[in-house]
C-alpha cells in the first residue's frame, strides 16, 4: 500500500504539472473591437442531418452575425424529420441562406464530410467556415475570428467552443472527456510551425478557400470520422498556417441531452482518436482511473489500514486532483461541487472507449446518424 499510495501521488504531480503548463499555451480570443477594415466574403458551410432540434437556433444565431458580407450554406444530408422545412421556411426572412438536398451518399465517402463537400461546391466565398447545426454563435464571433485569420495571416483557423450542459450525466461524463481531449491537445506543439502534431475541431474550421484547394479539401478526408483531426494534420504536412485556440467567448454547444446520446457519440470515435491502438487504449484507460478514481479508493484504503503519514500523503494527492477538476469546472462553466461527479463520469467513459474499442476492432463498424460505417 506505501508503494501504491506514493506512486499514485508521482503520476498526480506529473499529470498536475503537465497541464498547467498545457494550458499556459491555450490562446483564446476575445469578442472583436470595431475596425475599419475590408472584410473578406464568407462561406458558412453546415451539414444537417437530422438537426430539428437545434437548427433554427444555430442558424437565427448565425445570420444574424455583424460581420459585413457571407452566406450560410446548409446541406440536408438526407434528413428523415423536419429538419429540411425549418430551413426552408427561413429563406424568406434571410436572402444569404441556402439550402442544399444533399444526394445519397456518394461510395467511398461519409456522411458529414460529403455533405460539407456538396456545400463547398456552391460556395462563393474567399473564406469557408466549416461548422456544426448544434452551435450557438454570439453575434461579433465571425468578425473577431476573421479579425484574427487577417492578423496573423493564417490559412486554418479551428476554435473550441464552449459548453453547454443539462442533465445529469452530461454534468458527469462530458467534462471529463472535454479535460482528457485538452490534456491530449499539447497547444505548444499544435500551434508550433516546426511540429508535426496537429489539432482540428469540426465545430469551427475557417479555412482560406486558396489553402483548402491546396490539400483537396474535403475529398482527401473522404473517408475519415475524424475529419476535422485529419484535415488538421493534412493541413499541417502541407505548411499551412494554422492556429488551434479557444472560442468559448464566440459561440457553444450542447453536444447530447441524454446518457444514450453520449454514449452513441462518442463510441463513433474515441477508439479511433486512440489511433485504434488497443495498447494506447489501455494505458489512457488507466491513466484517466488513476487521476480521477483511485484517489478517493488509496485515501479510504489508508485510513482503514495505514498510519497518519500516509493518510496525509493520499490526501494531499486527492486534494491536487480536486483542485485540478475544480479548474476544469471554471473552463467549462460548472459549479465547482460537481468535480464530486467526475469519477462516476470517468468510469462512464472507460466502458464507453472499451465500447468503442470492440465496436471497431470486433465488428469492423462506426455507427452515427442512422448510418453504419465500415472500419
Amino acid at each position: 500500500m506505501v508503494f501504491i499510495t506514493v506512486a499514485q501521488l508521482f503520476l498526480i504531480f506529473w499529470v498536475v504539472i503537465y497541464l498547467t503548463i498545457n494550458m499556459i499555451y491555450l490562446v483564446r480570443l476575445y469578442p472583436a473591437k470595431e475596425r475599419s477594415i475590408l472584410y473578406p466574403y464568407l462561406s458558412v458551410c453546415i451539414p444537417a442531418r437530422n438537426e430539428e432540434r437545434d437548427i433554427k437556433n444555430c442558424l437565427e444565431s448565425l445570420l444574424n452575425q455583424d460581420y459585413p458580407a457571407f452566406e450560410v450554406i446548409v446541406v440536408d444530408d438526407n434528413s428523415s424529420d423536419t429538419t429540411a422545412s425549418i430551413i426552408s421556411s427561413m429563406k424568406s426572412q434571410y436572402s444569404n441562406l441556402v439550402l442544399i438536398s444533399g444526394k445519397s451518399l456518394a461510395p467511398g465517402w461519409l456522411g458529414k464530410p460529403y455533405a460539407l463537400y456538396q456545400a463547398f461546391q456552391v460556395s462563393r466565398g474567399d473564406y469557408l467556415l466549416f461548422t456544426d447545426a448544434d452551435l450557438v454563435y454570439q453575434r461579433y464571433a465571425l468578425k473577431t475570428a476573421m479579425n484574427k485569420v487577417i492578423d496573423e495571416k493564417l490559412d486554418l483557423l479551428t476554435l473550441m467552443p464552449a459548453s453547454i450542459f443539462g442533465s445529469f450525466w452530461e454534468r458527469a461524463i462530458q467534462p471529463v472527456i472535454f479535460g482528457f481531449i485538452a490534456a491530449l491537445t499539447n497547444f505548444r506543439k499544435v500551434n508550433s510551425p516546426a511540429s508535426q502534431s496537429a489539432m482540428g475541431f469540426g465545430a469551427f474550421l475557417l479555412f482560406k478557400k486558396e489553402a483548402y484547394l491546396k490539400i483537396g479539401g474535403h475529398i482527401s478526408v473522404q473517408n475519415e470520422i475524424l475529419e476535422d483531426v485529419m484535415i488538421a494534420k493534412i493541413s499541417k504536412r502541407n505548411g499551412l498556417n494554422m492556429l488551434v485556440a479557444d472560442g468559448k467567448l464566440l459561440f457553444s454547444i450542447r453536444m447530447y441531452h441524454s446518457i444514450k446520446e453520449i454514449w452513441v457519440g462518442w463510441r463513433k470515435n474515441i477508439f479511433l482518436a486512440m489511433k485504434g491502438s488497443i495498447i494506447r487504449t489501455i494505458f489512457y484507460v488507466v491513466m484517466i482511473l488513476c487521476f480521477v478514481v483511485t484517489p478517493y479508493i488509496i485515501v479510504i484504503v489508508n485510513f482503514l489500514v495505514g498510519g497518519v503519514t500516509w493518510i496525509c500523503i493520499s490526501l494531499i494527492g486527492l486534494i491536487l486532483c480536486l483542485i485540478t477538476g475544480c479548474g476544469l469546472c471554471h473552463e467549462l462553466g460548472l459549479k465547482k461541487h460537481n468535480v464530486f461527479l467526475f469519477p462516476l463520469g470517468a468510469i462512464a467513459m472507460v466502458v464507453i472507449m472499451f465500447n468503442s474499442m470492440v465496436q471497431v476492432v470486433f465488428f469492423g463498424r462506426a455507427e452515427w446518424r442512422g448510418r453504419i460505417y465500415k472500419q
